[in-house]
């Protein structure tokens, strides 16, 4: 069987979703992100085609036999025990099943509210703790000598030359070291104090530009308690765009490291005529030269001893009201130059009391691993949900996250198997390459493995959606795995771009946990909904947080209404106290944007349209961005046909681009390497990675094989490309063409791939 059977043959039925042992295509978002789907009810049996000898069929079913047999009668006792304490609240299944949220009025648009806050949404973890400032010191107060933040150090490093001839820097890497909450709250209020000493007041914005590491969450509490409002860049921005938002945002002082400083901050100083202060977050070096006059630049360290000096406690700290502005938190720039959102104090801590609600026993012996950019509101709010509960925080980044990260020289070990974390927010780019890598693995066992994993794959599966565990397939079939993330991982949260429901369904299986699936925007403080721990269908987003609300609003061009049946549908509207302050500098688009109702509650506009389901689940099936009306009238949705294509074993990643002026569709398509290889040999075509790329015969054989796929999926005719264009290089956020969360730069694509349009619609401008 080959690996493209047994990744895509899988069966597809036109059954009713609702049905809770059926699995919806759809491709679920989360986090800042919105999953895109077919409006159709099409369901999806997400079992892997099984091709195994009868024999060993025998074998496997017989041990699973004995197995139930004997676990039989324990787990029916502890059942019926756990029905008589007050605790029990029914089996995974049972809970799956009951309603999540509900119309407030009884109308079929809303405003739908969690089950559990029908009168009154949360606002607040703990009484009186309303400020962040204040959730840190109450977090230092009850666990003040356990681990807080944890840092990695680097034993060697050194450069090792690729096969390609290019020279590649490897890492091998100690153990973690931690400061308490105690120490890590010492710290940011001796730089909160050091930062006042250079001149920085309160309610006057400081800028961080800076990759994920503990020194940012210390700079940021430091803000948080001195009132200093904190304006968020991401590390991988261009110049226009750092320039853009610190000159908006009127910014003199600047927390960064060496790194950024010296390979993008300093060729845009001159752009940036009110900065006056650069703290660095490295201890070396201490002095910089070659840089302009009149910008002091100094290392955190210095900046904390400062503060610590007895003649600078006279800054006396005026600590931040709820409504204060926390954050400025710029967004990726994915539809142009990034916009400023406005977080106040109260939105975040209403926003991580959503979302704390949603995690099971979440407690200070959970650990964290943080690699995902802490500008991005959901790493930020996912690290400070953890601070709230005495979590510990070990960090990380994308190059060293596993033992086969591209920085980790070969032999050492990753940062998950070294901190094995019990909690884990991650991008499905991630997701979707540990689902390839696995399957592509699975293709090259020996018959005997293949059966057994597939068999061992499509039992769990059985039992996951009848809410039954599976010790024996985790300890003997998933256990490497499940390695891959450390081999404790407990709750997975999926953010930043779309998931695909094959993935998600792999990862609930093959990793042990479940994934949590989840919606939400900047504008909302990352919260909106979040699938419940025992909720395992795929294609929703999980009910409404405790801290908001949702409606609908009726798009009528779109075709959506709230009388749709059999399910309200329309654009989603998201209310409630997490909802944020709006755009900074711009008035117009927060008119159009956000809205204040007769209660003065604040309601955000999120352009995704959404359908409620019977249980009060969300499901998101279009963007009214991504629509596009071809010349014959017909629409077509990008970011959903994106979704289903990137389910192609050929496909790594997907643009589709449509004009409004042309008939059909095309795509630009990133292939999987070893997959193209693959399909390059069985024709007998031969060249370089690029000779193949820029292949004519290549791109007929790849378009056939996703358009088989499209088909597969039922799209419809009109949606499936007509041309491709294949591109040799990944797009990561260094390119320019995505963002850090992996969404594509539509407009920056455009421009790059000009010529190609130009020529695959046959000459005419796009």
């Amino acid at each position: 069987m080959s690996g493209h059977d047994l990744l895509v043959k899988q069966s597809v039925t036109l059954e009713d979703n609702r049905n809770p042992r059926e699995l919806s295509l759809s491709t679920l978002g989360a986090g800042l992100f919105f999953f895109l789907t077919s409006s159709s009810l099409i369901s999806f049996k997400m079992r892997l085609k099984e091709d195994l000898n009868p024999v060993l069929l025998f074998l496997f079913h017989l041990i699973v036999w004995v197995y139930s047999t004997v676990t039989f009668l324990p787990s029916y006792l502890l059942s019926w025990v756990s029905r008589g304490s007050k605790d029990f609240y029914g089996s995974e299944e049972e809970r799956a099943q009951r309603p999540k949220a509900s119309s407030v009025l009884g109308h079929p648009e809303g405003p739908y509210r969690a089950v559990s806050t029908i009168k009154t949404l949360l606002s607040s973890l703990h009484p009186g703790v309303d400020t962040l400032d204040k959730m840190f010191e109450y977090a230092a107060m009850r666990f003040p000598h356990r681990d807080c933040l944890g840092t990695r150090e680097v034993v060697t490093e050194e450069d090792e030359r690729q096969s390609n001839g290019k020279m590649f820097k490897k890492v091998v890497l100690g153990k973690y070291h931690w400061l308490s909450y105690k120490e890590a709250l010492t710290a940011a209020i001796q730089l909160g104090r050091g930062l006042a000493s250079l001149g920085q007041q309160p309610k006057t914005n400081i800028a961080i530009f800076c990759e994920t590491r503990a020194e940012w969450l210390i700079a940021a509490q430091a803000c948080f308690a001195y009132n200093f409002p904190l304006v968020t860049l991401y590390s991988t921005l261009g110049g226009p765009a750092i320039a853009h938002g610190l000159n908006e945002a009127q910014v003199t002082h600047i927390i960064t490291s060496k790194e950024l400083l010296e390979n993008r901050l300093k060729a845009i100083l001159p752009e940036v005529p009110r900065l006056q202060n650069i703290i660095v977050v490295d201890n070396t070096p201490t002095t910089w030269p070659d840089y302009p006059r009149g910008i002091s630049i100094c290392n955190m360290a210095t900046v904390q001893k400062l503060g610590a000096q007895p003649e600078y406690a006279k800054f006396e700290r005026k600590p931040p009201l709820s409504s204060d502005i926390a954050v400025i938190m710029y967004t990726s720039g994915s539809t142009g130059l990034p916009k400023g959102v406005m977080i106040s104090h109260s939105n975040i801590i209403a926003s991580i009391t959503g979302m704390a609600e949603r995690i099971p026993n979440l407690s200070e012996e959970d650990t964290y691993i943080g690699y995902l950019p802490l500008a991005h509101v959901l790493e930020l709010c996912a690290e400070l949900v953890c601070i709230s509960h005495g979590c510990r925080i070990g960090y990380s980044s994308p190059q060293t996250l596993a033992d086969q990260s591209t920085k980790i020289k070969k032999g050492s070990r990753g940062d998950t198997s070294v901190l094995q974390p019990t909690l884990m927010a991650a991008v499905p780019e991630i997701m979707d390459r540990i689902y390839k890598n696995v399957m592509m693995k699975v293709e090259e066992m020996n018959c005997f493995q293949r059966a057994i994993f597939i068999r061992a794959y499509n039992y769990k599966l059985e039992q996951l959606l009848k809410g039954r565990s599976t010790p024996l397939c985790d300890r003997f079939v998933f256990r490497k795995v499940r390695s891959l993330l450390g081999g404790r991982t407990r709750v997975l949260l999926s953010g930043g771009a779309p998931l695909s429901a094959a993935t998600q369904r792999f990862m609930n299986v093959c990793l042990c946990c479940p994934v949590g699936q989840g919606y939400g925007l900047t504008e909302t403080c990352g919260a909106g909904t979040i699938c419940e721990y025992w909720d395992y269908s795929t294609g929703r987003v999980g009910g409404p947080l405790v801290c908001c609300e949702i409606k609908l609003k009726d798009w009528i061009e779109g075709g959506y209404r709230s009388t749709d049946k059999p399910h309200p549908r329309g654009e989603i509207l998201i209310g409630g106290p997490n909802v944020t302050m709006g755009y900074y500098n711009c008035k117009a688009k927060n008119q159009e944007d956000f809205l204040v109702d007769e209660n003065g509650q604040r309601w955000f506009y999120t352009g995704d349209i959404g359908e409620i389901h019977e249980d009060g689940c969300l499901q998101i099936i279009d963007r009214k961005k991504d629509l596009v009306k071809l010349q014959a009238g017909e629409y077509v949705s990008l970011g959903k046909m994106e979704a289903v294509l990137k389910n192609c074993p050929l496909v790594d990643n997907i643009c589709v681009y449509a004009n409004s002026d042309e008939t059909y569709v095309i795509a630009f398509v990133v292939p999987n390497q070893k997959q193209l290889l693959t399909l390059a040999g069985q024709y007998a075509i031969r060249g370089t990675w690029e000779e193949l790329c820029n292949s004519e015969a290549m791109e007929e054989l790849v378009l056939k094989v996703i358009s088989e796929a499209a088909l597969a999926a039922q799209m419809e005719r009109f949606e499936i490309p007509r041309k491709i264009r294949l591109i040799p290089e990944p797009w990561t956020p260094e390119t320019g063409l995505v963002t850090d969360a992996f969404k594509l730069k539509r407009k920056e694509l455009k421009t790059h791939f000009k010529d190609d349009i130009e020529r695959m619609y046959g000459g005419k401008q796009p």
